[in-house]
């Protein structure tokens, strides 16, 4: 096993962080949303027509990643299991990274009469993206001490930040200056943008594949066949976390509040084209601000934390998030959506990265089966997001709003405010028991 803290390695851990934030930018957050909307709104009408069935444009997006959230959310118990029985986590990372790169890749081909096409690929992108995800966050525990995840996941998202907007500056080029580059072609800058995603994924992924460790077996005989062994493993693990007081119930506050988090970052960018009519070149800028403050924030928060405590920070960034809901609601101008982007921004950092080293601090110490664990937390966040996500599309097509959907996302933030509370009390109460139990 390579030493905890060792900078070599967390430098090339959070290179792939860097390596695949492209695609959380790139295709779920700018380009590939505003592209949609651009090839599929036609005259007054925003319907379109998936398989033969026909749905609002946006809320068949909303509805291909709920369906990819939730296929990777019973997905990943098994296979994190199965990686922590045979100790090969690191084999997973790369064959999710490379499905999800060629994904990206193939919405090159991308058109309005493509559209099946680009919205699979636009979904199997995303199952790409969290099956490798949950091995990336694993490594958290096993390469950091408990006193210096806050920091090293901080250093993860803030190297996602920096990478995504560097690649999104080169994407930004060919979209506003194509005839600096003999594009004539009005769909060929956003197609080569989703290749270029594809290549950098994959491309500078390669550095955390040469560094990290491949994983560890755990300490179970290998006696039974890799499928049975996986589900022992799981249920080894759940048997664990029943047995963590403080972990059961940070669970449950991390996918309420998630729901609310992980939806708004993904349906900004149509909520501006589609409420406010703003153009391509609008939206892509209030992401990047969005992008380059949420540096910034994650730095804060991790430094706030180490003063505070990670639950009440946590608790203050959520009631954040319930003024942005509301503030949503209301904004009618550009104006007003850069302002609210740079409140977005900074908790948005914050908030990812303190969720998720406030996850690690909660498990034990020195476990090899490290995969599996976070396999619940990634699963919990997968699960919120099928739910944010669909009870958006469904409230926008109930409603004819994007406003409403918003608005209603406030509830999901005011439970996961209710249970940080909680879980703040029963801190205290643990704390105060382990300083009885000392002397």
């Amino acid at each position: 096993m390579q030493p905890q803290n060792n900078k070599k390695t967390i430098r090339a851990w959070a290179m792939f962080d860097w390596a695949n934030s492209a695609y959380n930018l790139v295709i779920t957050t700018t380009i590939f949303p505003a592209y949609y909307h651009a090839i599929t709104a036609t005259g007054n009408s925003d319907k379109v027509k998936f398989f033969g069935l026909t749905f609002v444009n946006t809320a068949l997006t909303d509805y291909a990643l709920a369906a990819a959230y939730l296929l990777i959310a019973l997905m990943l118990p098994i296979l994190t299991s199965i990686a922590d029985y045979k100790g090969n986590k690191k084999s997973f990372m790369q064959f999710f990274t490379l499905l999800g790169s060629v994904a990206c890749a193939l919405l090159f081909f991308f058109t309005k009469e493509r559209l099946e096409m680009g919205v699979l690929c636009f979904a199997i992108a995303a199952i790409g993206y969290c099956g490798s995800f949950v091995f990336y966050n694993s490594y958290l525990p096993q390469i950091a001490t408990i006193d210096m995840q806050d920091k090293v996941s901080a250093k993860g998202f803030t190297y996602g930040y920096i990478g995504s907007v560097l690649l999104q500056l080169i994407c930004f080029a060919f979209v506003l200056k194509p005839e600096l580059f003999g594009i004539s072609d009005s769909t060929l800058p956003a197609r080569l943008s989703f290749l270029l995603v594809g290549i950098w994924w994959i491309g500078f992924a390669q550095i955390p594949f040469t560094v990290l460790p491949k994983g560890e077996p755990n300490e179970v005989k290998h006696q039974y066949n890799v499928m049975k062994g996986g589900f022992i493993e799981l249920g080894r693990v759940w048997n664990k976390i029943k047995q963590m007081p403080l972990l059961k119930r940070y669970l449950p506050a991390f996918f309420f509040y998630s729901m609310g988090v992980q939806t708004v970052m993904l349906v900004a960018t149509s909520f501006g084209a589609k409420e406010l009519k703003l153009e391509q070149s609008e939206l892509i800028t209030i992401i990047l601000i969005i992008q380059l403050v949420a540096i910034g924030g994650a730095i804060l928060m991790s430094r706030l934390s180490d003063k505070y405590g990670n639950i009440r920070i946590l608790l203050t960034v959520v009631i954040f998030w319930v003024l942005i809901c509301i503030t949503a609601y209301f904004i009618t101008t550009a104006m007003q959506f850069y302002l609210l982007a740079v409140l977005v921004g900074l908790v948005m950092g914050g908030i990812q990265s303190l969720s998720r080293s406030t996850y690690s601090k909660y498990l034990p110490q020195n476990i090899t089966d490290t995969a599996s664990f976070f396999s619940f937390y990634d699963v919990t966040e997968k699960l919120a997001i099928v739910g944010g996500l669909f009870s958006f599309g469904f409230i926008e097509e109930l409603t004819g709003s994007m406003r409403n959907s918003t608005l209603a996302l406030c509830v999901y933030f005011f439970i996961g405010m209710v249970l940080l509370f909680s879980l703040l009390t029963a801190e205290k109460k643990s704390r105060k028991i382990s300083q009885i139990s000392a002397v």
